[in-house]
């Protein structure tokens, strides 16, 4: 497996968030209404996108 972000992304889209624009570095930032989230786009760990799935509220674990 390259990384989690391709399954990141899939999950987030089906909880309607959407792209906003490219953060620092190697992240990204997402949207859904007033939740903002910084996405890593070389996310390799499962520890750190389980962070972001839970800062989105999406009940799911890699």
């Amino acid at each position: 497996m390259n990384g989690y972000y391709e399954q990141l992304v899939k999950l987030l889209r089906e909880a309607r968030f959407e792209y906003v624009r490219p953060g620092k570095g190697s992240h990204e930032v997402w949207a859904r209404g007033r939740l903002t989230l910084i996405v890593p786009f070389n996310c390799y760990s499962r520890h750190t996108a389980n962070a972001v799935l839970r800062a989105a509220g999406i009940n799911h674990k890699f």
